[in-house]
């Protein structure tokens, strides 16, 4: 039985129908397409327009007011977020040290994912430290601490601790701080069984090594006030009491010749 042979189709033909068909939504896409391309071209233009003119007004600032000012026109830049920082340092450098922290206060609010943060949260640690709020100094520095103990910032925050708590007369706190960075910012090095510590030293290690000889050992705790009259202690069972050696009496010493009687006559002579 013969085979029917399905007739054949010509593919430009099916091509011409489907452009007949459908130009109209291609034609619309591809202008779509285009006008997407030229408004990312045209935004990506903008950004770095606007970046480019925030980073020379930046770089023009010198006092607190032009920083200000590049807050203000350019708050999404990078160098809005700079500047930030550079009006802190320089109210810092006014002792100007409350305006400083407000202003590393809306930093933190403003930009909380920016790799700056840390730095910022320290800065505003050694501001409280310059107007002698420690403990309030020393709660930004333990948070750092735990918060990015993996960055730069978090061993920084831990040595920044052990000057505070020496002066506060804190030394054992100071100990356990110096002692914590010892075992978490040294460097593992190769290790055997039975041999020295081998791991090197990092630039934290060193100064918490520096600031633990600086401390002062710690105290031993004193005996008690007569102690040393009190009664020892019973012997313990099975030991034999220790018994104290009789003593022989002392003799008394002969009377010599013209010695007085207890009477006060002169003793008599012995006969010979």
């Amino acid at each position: 039985m013969p085979i029917a042979q399905l007739p054949s189709r010509d593919a430009a033909v099916e091509a011409q129908v489907f452009w007949l068909r459908f130009q109209k939504e291609i034609a619309a896409a591809l202008i779509l397409l285009i006008v997407a391309a030229v408004g990312f071209a045209a935004y990506r233009f903008y950004i770095n327009r606007r970046n480019s003119t925030a980073a020379e007004l930046l770089g023009r600032a010198k006092n607190p007011h032009d920083y200000q000012e590049v807050i203000t026109s350019y708050p999404a830049t990078p160098a809005g977020a700079s500047a930030y920082l550079l009006l802190a340092e320089m109210q810092r450098n006014e002792k100007k040290f409350a305006e400083a922290n407000a202003t590393l206060q809306l930093f933190v609010d403003k930009y909380p994912e920016r790799d700056f943060v840390p730095t910022a949260r320290l800065a505003m640690a050694a501001n409280l430290e310059s107007m002698g709020k420690t403990d309030e100094a020393l709660s930004i520095y333990q948070q750092v601490a735990v918060k990015y103990a993996n960055t730069y910032n978090g061993p920084l925050a831990l040595i920044s601790q052990v000057p505070l708590l020496k002066a506060t007369n804190r030394i054992e706190d100071a100990r356990r701080v110096c002692e914590e960075i010892l075992t978490k910012y040294r460097m593992p090095g190769p290790q055997i069984e039975g041999t020295r510590d081998d791991r090197m030293e990092t630039i934290w290690a060193g100064e918490a090594m520096r600031q633990l000889r600086s401390l002062k050992p710690p105290e031993r705790p004193k005996p008690a006030p007569g102690a040393a009259s009190l009664p020892a202690r019973p012997p313990g069972p099975g030991v034999p009491p220790m018994i104290a050696a009789p003593t022989a009496p002392i003799p008394a010493a002969a009377p010599t010749a013209g010695a007085m009687s207890p009477a006060g006559a002169p003793t008599p002579k012995k006969p010979k």
